[in-house]
């Protein structure tokens, strides 16, 4: 089953590949949950650690991510496995400042405006 949480990026880590091959990403999305934000660890795994190659901290990103469960010498773990990853349009990479203005028409300048 999959789950989705949406959020700005606070930190990703580099990539770390262990002696079986086994290749792992980390990142921390905080989601804002009532007073206290959340900090939310999710991994990438093998070819999956691409996605994050173009993303940096303070990006609004959709992760949509599965968890895993296991058992080892007793104790619990779960891990937070994403594989998809959807980042919002970020406005100061396109040059577009929200708070701005569109560019003015003729009907914005009034008579004494005009240069004839």
């Amino acid at each position: 089953m999959a789950y989705d949480l949406t959020g700005k990026i606070k930190l990703i880590q580099d990539a770390k590949t262990f002696d079986s091959g086994f290749t792992k990403r980390e990142m921390v999305v905080i989601v804002e949950d009532g007073k206290y934000p959340q900090e939310i660890n999710l991994e990438f795994v093998q070819e999956k650690v691409t996605l994050l190659d173009s993303l940096r901290p303070g990006q609004k990103v959709t992760v949509t991510f599965d968890i895993r469960g296991r058992e080892y010498n007793g104790r619990y773990f779960n891990n937070l496995q994403g594989w998809k990853i959807d980042a919002a349009e970020d406005a100061s990479a396109t040059g577009i400042d929200e708070q701005s203005p569109p560019f003015p028409t003729p009907s914005d300048f009034g008579d004494e405006d005009i240069p004839f």
